[in-house]
């Protein structure tokens, strides 16, 4: 046998699998309610306008032929356009020149991390953080920090920290608490990432998913207006299409001021070529016909599973566990008290409850968070997040650790 190990790169000791993927294997047991996945309702897709679009593209000979060819790196051009006028419903102004189509918004964080991240750069995030995004951005063996606030910039100077690569944040309905930046929070990280010279990730996954309360400017907007135009901005933009059409297409963007867009367009090239031409076409004919009036339902019914789930945790939680309310997305955060570990109750509500969730030491870079946990309630309906929860709770309450918690 060969001895692998040895001949891998040093790299591919951080790699490790995604507590996620591994817990979707566990979809198929009908007697388990999952709250594990950040996965939409299958039922919310739009398969007939999705079959609708299949047949146009490929019952046209020329339209077909370009479907099933090599194509462009940079995408195809039609659904760049679109989403470039999407982008500037969102005040920030581009063209299709600005947008790179990826396999979904998980490619495009690989390709900016590629891009900007050396091995011991500082990448700053929050804690804690998405999970996707430390997978990708932790193969370039970056050293993490808290994300900039004003007056960051002089505290990290006088550290003499190493070169500061890349900030992330995802500013609206964050996974994996839910949470979303105030219009102060935004311009303040805005502010110290300009004095600390910082590129900002902009991971908009759930932007389109608010269900209450008012919208909030993008970072990339705000700071087109300060810095005068996307392409004398620092925001790269990363948006998709799984949350709102469906994640089967595999189809995110980057809009990014243009030498970015160059220089990822290289990384692309190297990496996959290009997006698959098929669903690119696809998705332009979708997107035409169902958004925005797709994402009314869309939000309708996920308001209603949130709401019945921040209901049964209200009614079945015991006391000592403390949740977030968010106002879109698709998660929900507990904290539990500091003597539960949340990847060892994982083991026992999957075989005492048969509920499973992602233990919270997932999202943070430092392995710590051990008595938090997120739920997803966007796959259950209400009366199976009601059952869900209620099964937590009770395991919950049988715990040694929960006694005098309150």
């Amino acid at each position: 046998m060969v001895a692998w190990e040895k001949h891998y790169a040093g790299r591919a000791r951080r790699m490790a699998a995604s507590e996620i993927r591994e817990l979707l294997k566990l979809l198929d047991q009908p007697d388990l309610i999952s709250f594990a996945g950040g996965i939409p309702d299958p039922a919310l897709f739009p398969t007939e306008a999705i079959a609708a679009a299949h047949r146009r593209v490929l019952g046209d000979p020329a339209r077909a032929a370009a479907a099933l060819q090599y194509s462009a790196s940079e995408g195809y051009r039609p659904l760049r356009d679109w989403i470039a006028g999407y982008m500037t419903g969102l005040g920030i102004a581009c063209g299709g020149e600005h947008i790179l189509i990826t396999s979904g918004a998980q490619q495009a964080l690989d390709f900016i991390a590629k891009l900007f991240v050396a091995p011991g750069d500082r990448v700053l995030l929050a804690r804690p953080t998405y999970l996707g995004a430390l997978q990708a951005l932790g193969a370039y063996e970056p050293v993490y920090d808290d994300l900039p606030r004003r007056g960051d910039n002089r505290r990290a100077a006088r550290r003499g920290a190493k070169r500061r690569a890349l900030g992330y944040v995802m500013p609206d309905f964050q996974n994996p608490t839910g949470a979303s930046l105030s219009r102060e929070e935004r311009e303040e990280l805005l502010a110290a990432a300009a004095a600390l010279e910082l590129p900002l990730i902009e991971d908009a996954a759930y932007e389109a998913l608010r269900y209450e309360g008012e919208g909030l400017p993008a970072l990339a907007a705000l700071e087109a207006a300060r810095a005068g135009g996307i392409d004398a901005g620092r925001v790269l933009y990363c948006g998709t299409f799984s949350k709102t059409v469906a994640p089967g297409f595999r189809l995110g963007w980057v809009a990014a001021p243009l030498e970015v867009i160059r220089r990822l367009v290289l990384v692309k090239q190297a990496s996959d070529l290009h997006s698959a031409s098929l669903g690119q076409m696809v998705m332009h004919e979708v997107v035409q016909e169902v958004l925005p009036a797709a994402l009314v339902p869309i939000r309708r019914c996920y308001r209603a599973r949130r709401d019945a789930m921040l209901a049964a945790l209200a009614r079945e939680m015991p006391p000592g566990v403390q949740w977030t309310t968010p106002q879109g997305g698709m998660f929900l955060w507990l904290t539990l008290p500091p003597a539960i570990d949340t990847a060892a109750l994982l083991a026992r509500a999957i075989a005492e409850a048969r509920v499973a969730f992602v233990p919270g030491r997932a999202f943070h870079a430092d392995g710590s968070g051990g008595n938090t946990l997120r739920l997803n309630f966007t796959l259950a309906d209400e009366a199976r997040i009601a059952d869900g929860v209620g099964r937590l709770g009770a395991l919950l309450r049988r715990l040694p650790e929960m006694v005098g918690a309150a």
